[in-house]
């Protein structure tokens, strides 16, 4: 490709303009062939030359090798966008997990500096349209030789980025426990997996209680092994700490293999991967008592999605394995931001059916002269939240109606009538740059910027990552989140809500004492409507 200055004559039509100039009542931009009309422009605006690009035989113009490139890295699950000033994205056409070789798309950038591809983080789990990869074109064309030769390394030995789709499978769980176990600590193991899975379209369908001890294991393994659940998680009274240790001898007493003892990845290093037959047993490491992310979590997907873990794979994690942002014992102390403060979001959930109002939609009703969710979206922004993002979903269009001129911006969420926790998922999904993010309920009018402050006040005193109100010797609502569990919120499912989040990390909340009904009255049925415009809301 020729590049250059050329003399604005008969010679410079079809030449590509290489920078935007701005005429009087016209603007040429870049990449756009000139006209005769457009050298007059030029000419007429004062110039007599041009810095321009003119394509030379064997040259391929920018859109047609960003598509080519891009036609040739989409394997299965990924679909083309129209090429754009040398431009092609990816998107995903399924739910599932990300595939992409690290080591190939490194090779296939040094090729040159004219083809570039970017790409998302691999084993990331994705959802339908998501953007997943961008070929970019630097200059305006570019040598058929050296395009086929990145064709080829996006293509060969098969396509470079991949989606596989999550498949449903029926896991099982054994727990193990010690003498004068906690219950309650059992229960909260048996959930988070129950929801881990179901956020990645599995259902945990047996759960077995054991004695810690070889014998106990190896028999509860094998009761979930014989009823052909396929992955089986072992989650035990102790940490695995040494490839003689209950689990894995366990798991070899009754033929099993174990593949690979531990992991490069904080939190989820004492993680055992093994196997029986064709399928999978996995020694789930502590940290996964909890929704927050840990290695294990990348582990499951990839299984999930019927990829390969196996210990060259599970080795080679530790680049970006570091997930802890602290290792200091305990809770961490809430750091300062540069300028003093924190960022905090708002996240109200707007999109219920309002099935028990009848016909009414209730977030539209009047309290006090303002409708229900306006209210509610301005006592937010009197505390001082922002963003304040507004989930819809049943009447969405009416909810955006009400909300008009007010400093908030909004998620929609197509599934709401599955249940608050895919709203609470949505909403997550577009919140990011935050400190914490209040959760509210958009049908609790009588919240209050002071109870807010309440909540935000406490947030800042304390290292406790969820502040709670409570009144009437019960918690209430809104609940502040730090910013390190959006990830977990972002993996609500049905009615699996925030609450479970609470319940689920008890020696991280601080509860607030706020004797006002406001934290615990929300607005379900025209009784209840009636009996808050009967009554003073202080």
């Amino acid at each position: 490709m020729w590049f250059g200055t050329l003399a604005l004559d008969e010679s410079a039509v079809g030449a590509v303009l290489v920078h935007t100039h701005r005429l009087p009542g016209r603007v040429m931009r870049k990449g756009v062939p000139l006209t005769e009309a457009g050298i007059g422009a030029l000419r007429e605006a004062g110039f007599e030359s041009v810095v321009a690009a003119r394509l030379e035989p064997g040259d391929i113009d920018e859109d047609a090798a960003a598509d080519r490139i891009a036609r040739a890295a989409a394997g299965p699950g990924l679909h083309l966008s129209k090429s754009l000033t040398g431009r092609c994205n990816l998107h995903a056409m399924v739910r599932g997990v990300f595939r992409v070789d690290r080591a190939r798309v490194d090779a296939l950038n040094q090729h040159g500096w004219e083809l570039t591809l970017g790409t998302a983080a691999p084993d990331k789990v994705v959802e339908p349209g998501e953007l997943l990869a961008t070929v970019k074109v630097i200059p305006f064309a570019v040598a058929d030789g050296l395009l086929r030769a990145v064709e080829a390394a996006a293509a060969e030995p098969q396509p470079l980025l991949a989606l596989a789709p999550l498949r449903p499978h029926s896991a099982a769980l054994v727990l193990s426990r010690q003498p004068r176990a906690v219950e309650s600590l059992l229960t909260r193991a048996e959930q988070v997996q129950r929801t881990r899975l179901s956020a990645l379209g599995s259902t945990l369908d047996r759960v077995e209680e054991c004695a810690h001890t070889e014998s106990s294991v190896a028999e509860a393994l094998r009761a979930c092994l014989d009823a052909g659940h396929d992955p089986v998680l072992f989650l035990g009274a102790s940490a695995i700490v040494d490839t003689r240790d209950v689990f894995p001898a366990a798991l070899r007493a009754i033929g099993g293999v174990v593949e690979h003892v531990g992991m490069p990845v904080d939190p989820g290093n004492l993680m055992v991967m093994g196997r029986h037959g064709d399928r999978t047993v996995i020694g789930v490491p502590g940290c996964a008592r909890s929704l927050k992310p840990s290695g294990f979590d990348r582990v499951l997907r990839r299984r999930l999605a019927d990829l390969p873990v196996d210990a060259d794979f599970i080795q080679r994690l530790g680049v970006g394995g570091l997930m802890l942002e602290s290792t200091g014992a305990g809770p961490a102390p809430r750091p300062p931001s540069p300028d003093g403060t924190h960022s905090v979001a708002a996240l109200v959930l707007a999109a219920g059916c309002s099935s028990r109002m009848g016909a009414r939609h209730k977030l539209l009703e009047p309290i006090d002269g303002t409708p229900m969710v306006r209210r509610t979206v301005e006592r937010l922004t009197e505390a001082g939240l922002s963003p304040v993002v507004v989930v819809t979903g049943h009447g969405a269009a009416d909810v955006r109606a009400v909300l008009g001129g007010l400093p908030c911006r909004f998620a929609h969420n197509p599934g709401f009538a599955e249940g608050m926790g895919t709203s609470l998922a949505v909403g997550a999904a577009a919140v990011s740059g935050v400190d914490a993010v209040l959760v509210a309920l958009a049908d609790m009018p009588d919240v209050s910027s002071e109870h807010v402050g309440l909540l935000l006040d406490a947030w800042h005193r304390s290292s406790a990552s969820i502040v709670v109100p409570f009144a009437e010797g019960r918690r209430g609502n809104p609940v502040l989140f730090s910013a390190e569990h959006l990830p977990a919120l972002r993996q609500c499912t049905g009615d699996v809500g925030a609450r479970a989040l609470v319940e689920l990390e008890p020696a991280r909340v601080e509860v607030v004492p706020i004797e006002h009904v406001g934290i615990l009255r929300d607005i379900d049925t025209p009784d209840d409507l009636a009996a808050r415009r009967a009554v003073s809301p202080e």
